[in-house]
């Protein structure tokens, strides 16, 4: 059956994740009088970006919520473990100011993409965070009507690449997962997972790495989704785009 809807990524498939993260961090640790005491930007946005991927780890295994892998980032990266609750979201709070400031437009292949593919396609969004976090993100990007459904892994109980979070989102569109499309930038978590799962998985890579993974649909650009959409490789082998 031909697809019906797609599912979406948010953080580096919608808007630039990284570069927001990256400005924003710097702008907190130079207003917080920061980069010295780290030996420069790159060595503070390094040690950064680690804190990170450890903390979200451990809140997509279910270890900590969503908050407190906020809480616990500022305690690494500071060096204070004693800093209580209220310290650390204060602190973390300063850095999503400058995040958010960082972070008012989408990647300019967005909104062409979704114009081209609607109404023909239905489109909802599942992510790897918390709705509480995503939503007021999708009404900054002035997208959040755009899509149908806004599903994230705090409230599921599920994180990507589990099954459980695809076929909840292909639940909440009333659609079963053949006639689902996921788009996300991680070849992992968003595309493997989502063929796992029994959607069509995309994998939208920005970065163009060559060679392209012979067993994943790529794309280098939401450009191309609405051909490969159409072509629907899924019962033949995948074929990269770009």
């Amino acid at each position: 059956m031909p697809i019906r809807a797609v599912l979406w990524d948010i953080d580096d498939t919608i808007f630039d994740y990284t570069g927001a993260e990256r400005d924003g961090a710097l702008a907190h640790f130079e207003a917080e009088g920061l980069l010295s005491a780290y030996g420069g930007s790159e060595r503070a946005l390094g040690l950064w970006r680690e804190v990170m991927e450890f903390h979200y780890d451990r809140f997509l295994a279910g270890e900590l919520t969503f908050a407190e892998q906020r809480r616990e980032r500022a305690r690494d990266f500071l060096g204070r473990r004693s800093m209580d609750d209220a310290e650390a979201d204060a602190w973390f709070a300063g850095y999503r100011a400058h995040f958010d400031a960082s972070a008012a437009t989408a990647f300019p292949d967005v909104l062409p993409a979704l114009n081209t593919l609607t109404p023909a396609y239905r489109h909802g969004v599942l992510s790897n965070s918390s709705v509480a976090q995503q939503e007021p993100k999708l009404r900054r990007l002035g997208l959040r009507d755009r899509f149908e459904c806004l599903l994230c892994s705090d409230e599921l109980g599920h994180a990507k690449p589990a099954p459980e979070a695809f076929l909840a989102a292909c639940d909440a569109l009333g659609l079963p997962p053949r006639e689902v499309a996921y788009v996300g930038d991680k070849p992992d978590t968003d595309a493997r997972g989502a063929d796992a799962a029994g959607l069509f998985g995309v994998w939208l890579d920005r970065a163009g790495r060559t060679p392209a993974p012979p067993d994943l649909r790529r794309i280098t650009d939401l450009g191309q989704l609405p051909g490969l959409l159409t072509a629907d490789t899924r019962f033949g082998a995948p074929s990269p785009i770009g």
